[in-house]
């Protein structure tokens, strides 16, 4: 648990770590180096919430033993007034504070990252595809007001509209951070608009949400390569059959082969060779980030069943349930429109203190 009177230090760290950081950004010498200029604009961007809040709250503080001191005060008109200031900076200090207590987490690597979301019907058939219409709708509202973009990469429509199947890009700052906590399997209970009797259903939707893979940029070691010259064969002019000019190249780690001899130069098939050579290697290494994509998201959504529900939309009551945190909010069609903010930092601020009470 984080303790109030360590909070000073902290926010004091913060600060020196934001000046710091300023001024790497103000050397010239860096104009060279654009993607640490990205870097450091990111580090920089990610403390200055914590330093921001952390400011106030300091200056909360003071303002709370000033009022706390003057509410002692002789003059009975004064000390009811300064009560009253009191009252309301004790309670700005404790909305301060909780939000201090997130800022403080250790950030998820992944947090800035923009993200993959996919949707999949789960129990329930067509309703089940319907209801991934309603989420895929709500994300995008949401996503249009925290101004980032969406972009449908692949669906499958259903017959009676909504999605089997959707994936989508969001990008933006943060996306991560905000959308991480939905990934599982989402319940929705209502009368479908294929039941013809009124009768209540219970369908799911696994939504699965995965940070964007960065760009690969590959490390090819010398010491990782074997390369073997000989003589080309076949058509070539004077040079086949006379020098050594063909190139052989073994990736010893991966054991990708790659051999060229279409150049009369043993140096321009050698850099023929290597572009061909990091290709594949980039290819490979794209397969392997989507195997492990493919497994995140198995452990994200489960099987689709019911009974591995996190949350439940219950249209009869306009009720919204998140069984994680314990939240529950009688604000279904504004949630669905993609006022998710209430919902998202309620279920931030309960994991964390699940991950605390862990530690």
């Amino acid at each position: 648990m984080f303790v109030l009177s360590d909070l000073t230090e902290r926010i004091r760290d913060a600060e020196a770590r934001a000046a710091a950081l300023e001024a790497e950004l103000a050397d010239p010498a860096l104009s060279g180096k654009p993607g640490e200029y990205v870097r450091l604009a990111q580090d920089l961007a990610a403390v200055r919430p914590l330093v921001q809040t952390g400011t106030r709250w300091i200056s909360v503080c003071r303002e709370w033993e000033e009022a706390s001191e003057m509410a002692r005060d002789s003059d009975p008109e004064l000390a009811e007034l300064a009560k009253a200031e009191a009252a309301g900076l004790a309670e700005e200090r404790a909305t301060l504070e909780a939000e201090l207590k997130l800022l403080l987490v250790p950030p998820d690597p992944d947090d800035r990252k923009s993200v993959i979301l996919e949707l999949r019907g789960g129990a329930g058939g067509e309703e089940a595809a319907l209801f991934a219409g309603d989420l895929f709708r709500m994300y995008s509202r949401y996503a249009e007001a925290k101004g980032w973009k969406v972009e449908i990469l692949s669906a499958s429509e259903s017959g009676v509209g909504g999605y089997k199947e959707l994936v989508a890009h969001i990008v933006g700052s943060n996306v991560f951070s905000r959308l991480k906590y939905e990934r599982g399997v989402h319940r929705v209970q209502r009368v479908p608009a294929t039941e013809s009797q009124g009768r209540t259903h219970t369908s799911t939707v696994t939504v699965a949400v995965l940070p964007e893979a960065e760009a690969v940029e590959l490390d090819i070691t010398p010491a990782d390569l074997r390369i073997d010259v000989f003589r080309s064969s076949g058509p070539g002019g004077q040079s086949v059959n006379t020098t050594d000019s063909a190139v052989r190249i073994t990736h010893v780690p991966t054991g990708v082969v790659v051999t060229c001899q279409d150049e009369k130069s043993q140096h321009k098939n050698k850099a023929r060779a290597m572009k061909i050579l990091g290709a594949r290697l980039l290819e490979a290494e794209k397969d392997r980030v989507a195997n492990e994509r493919a497994t995140e998201r198995r452990s994200q959504v489960g099987t689709g069943d019911r009974s591995e529900k996190i949350r439940t939309y219950n249209f009869p009551q306009t009720r919204v349930t998140d069984h994680r945190a314990g939240i529950t909010l009688h604000r279904l069609p504004a949630i669905l429109e993609g006022e998710l903010d209430e919902l998202v930092d309620g279920i931030r601020e309960k994991m964390q203190e699940l991950a605390e009470a862990a530690a």
